[in-house]
């Protein structure tokens, strides 16, 4: 049955959406991990008994709770009790450390935090109250409960600041990005609309739901009424049997999600790695084409692509139904209310789903241009269709002898490649020539390792301008990767290859 809700996007705040699904579909299941599963009805029923429990011990609208959890059951239930309550929530991503979870707490100024105590060999506890944080909770498989009889009234607008989400990171400390229930239900809105999900779909969140990807998800399932199998650690082939077992039909997260489904698929030719699966989908990492490709030819289902970030969460996402070519070779288009502009080759936002701006008045201000839109730092145009064609980032145009080169264009033409599975490319300082082209590429099991004159042979052959050639190849087991979406670190091989000289 297909289940559009069209007024379920307009609930002014995630509580009220979740409200409007339980009263709608309250006995369909909506998160299933293992041999658990819980109803719209129940998630409700128990969140609201949650955020008695966390008012008992003096929770309030407002008050300022972080939490740093893997991706399970309870951790949707505890997020959901504070939005009932109108508090403020940062979510954590568990693998960060003492550096990123201090940085968080004290920013913010979280009045209490939650964590899953010991958690793949690690102590949580240990760790906040050694960094001093308030107000301690073990949340990994127990949740506060009491008397949702005494509970104030629920939030009754969705403009308010409720959410503190924390950028990744590079070389300075992450940033603190403002969130309100509505521009999370935006994001959220623009994904779902753009998949078109029944409520016959399985889908699945296999990456932290503490990252901005997690609400995004939620507001989809909410407003379609499908469930997703949550997925607390992600590993292939290991997690397949849940994939297998539940019937999930949408998977996905980002690019290196779409490359390791392709890897086991390429162990079996011919035989569906996941019998039930139709769609991949995901963003938050460019998606080189020849990967599209790959992965419709090979794995017989369809890819959609998308675009966002933590500022904000959906901006542009592939249709199904879109011709092959603008599936490989865009980023989609932005839903309605989503106001593009390019500037002097930046992508730059304005829009509901755009966040509010910073914890820091000083980053903001520099966040945002005269007419109210986000400078996102990436480098795009707008097709004659309205669907945005991605180029790179600014720090990732290459200057070479004065000549602006992007990485973007020579990572593509590289995944191409046969003995190459994936590829970065960056820029190094060069007394000669400012900056110069430096290829750093993982390559498949059994590959005859590459040499600087086969790529570069290979990329003339492609037809790459001369000035554009990678001057120093670098051939790495593993590229650097982020703990949330796998995204490639840039910044950790310029700094492992800026004194090396080829």
């Amino acid at each position: 049955m297909t289940d559009t809700a069209p007024d379920l996007s307009s609930a002014r705040t995630l509580w009220e959406l979740l409200v409007h699904r339980a009263a709608r579909t309250p006995d369909r299941p909506v998160l299933l991990q293992g041999d658990r599963s819980v109803s719209f009805g129940e998630l409700r029923a128990r969140a609201e008994r949650v955020a008695a429990g966390l008012h008992d011990l003096g929770v309030r609208p407002g008050t300022v709770v972080a939490w740093q959890l893997p991706t399970r059951i309870e951790t949707v239930l505890l997020s959901l009790a504070l939005a009932r309550l109108g508090a403020v929530q940062s979510p954590v991503i568990p693998f960060y450390r003492d550096r990123e979870v201090g940085f968080a707490l004290r920013e913010s100024r979280a009045e209490y935090v939650a964590v899953p105590g010991t958690w793949r060999g690690f102590d949580h506890t240990a760790m906040v109250r050694r960094l001093g944080a308030k107000g301690v909770l073990e949340a990994y498989d127990r949740l506060p409960d009491g008397d949702p009889r005494g509970l104030p009234a629920p939030p009754a607008e969705g403009t308010s600041v409720r959410w503190i989400y924390w950028t990744s990171g590079t070389t300075s400390d992450p940033k603190g990005v403002l969130h309100t229930d509505r521009s999370l239900i935006a994001g959220g809105s623009c994904l779902a609309h753009a998949l078109r999900p029944t409520g016959a779909d399985v889908g699945s969140i296999a990456f932290p739901y503490a990252h901005i990807g997690g609400p995004d998800y939620l507001v989809m399932l909410l407003l379609y009424g499908f469930p997703a199998v949550l997925f607390e650690q992600f590993a292939l082939p290991d997690a397949l049997a849940e994939y297998r077992r539940h019937g999930v039909t949408m998977a996905g997260g980002s690019t290196a999600f779409y490359s390791m489904f392709l890897t086991e698929q390429r162990k079996r030719p011919g035989t569906k790695v996941v019998p039930t699966l139709r769609l991949l989908a995901g963003g938050g990492a460019p998606k080189p084409p020849e990967l599209y490709h790959a992965v419709v030819r090979e794995m017989g289902v369809q890819l959609t692509h998308g675009y966002g970030m933590t500022e904000v969460p959906m901006i542009t996402m592939g249709d199904p139904d879109d011709d092959p070519e603008l599936l490989a070779g865009t980023e989609g288009r932005p839903p309605e209310g989503m106001e593009i502009r390019v500037v002097d080759g930046e992508v730059r936002l304005r829009g509901e789903a755009v966040c509010r701006g910073y914890l820091d008045p000083d980053q903001t201000a520099r966040a945002f241009d005269e007419d109210g839109f986000l400078r996102t730092g990436d480098l795009g145009r707008l097709t004659g269709t309205g669907h945005l064609v991605l180029t790179g980032r600014l720090k990732d145009v290459i200057i070479r002898k004065g000549e602006n080169i992007s990485a973007r264009e020579i990572e593509d033409l590289l995944h191409r490649h046969p003995a190459v599975a994936d590829a970065a490319v960056i820029g190094l300082p060069d007394a000669e020539r400012g900056e110069r082209v430096c290829a750093v590429v993982e390559q498949p099991p059994g590959a005859d390792e590459l040499s600087l004159a086969q790529v570069t042979a290979y990329l003339r052959a492609e037809g790459l301008a001369v000035h554009k050639l990678p001057e120093q190849l670098e051939v790495v087991d593993a590229l650097p990767r982020n703990d949330t979406l796998r995204k490639v670190l840039k910044y950790k091989l310029r700094e492992r290859y800026s004194g090396t000289v080829k």
